[in-house]
């Protein structure tokens, strides 16, 4: 597998970094979501530091990712409860 050497800019700071290339563009786009989520807070709330506009996205990012850890639990919940239906219909057919 063949490392890249790339520079990420993420606010005011550039982060050389060595990547795996099938990684590199999703590397990529995440160092411009979190760009553009920075932009925003500075936007929408005048924030001006970037310490406080990165621990304000962070925040915001685990916010999100908890979320989808639930949205996932509930749909593997449900999925299983289907699953075991079908497998009572099955066998009662049987």
């Amino acid at each position: 597998m063949a490392e890249l050497s790339i520079k990420l800019r993420i606010g005011n700071r550039e982060y050389p970094m060595r990547v795996k290339a099938e990684d590199e563009e999703r590397i990529r786009l995440a160092g411009k979501v979190l760009n553009e989520k920075m932009k925003t807070y500075r936007e929408k709330f005048g924030i001006e530091e970037y310490q406080d506009l990165l621990a304000m996205v962070a925040f915001d990012c685990q916010v999100e990712r908890m979320k989808s850890e639930e949205n996932k639990q509930s749909t593997d919940e449900y999925s299983l409860m289907q699953i075991q239906n079908l497998s009572k219909l099955i066998s009662d057919s049987l």
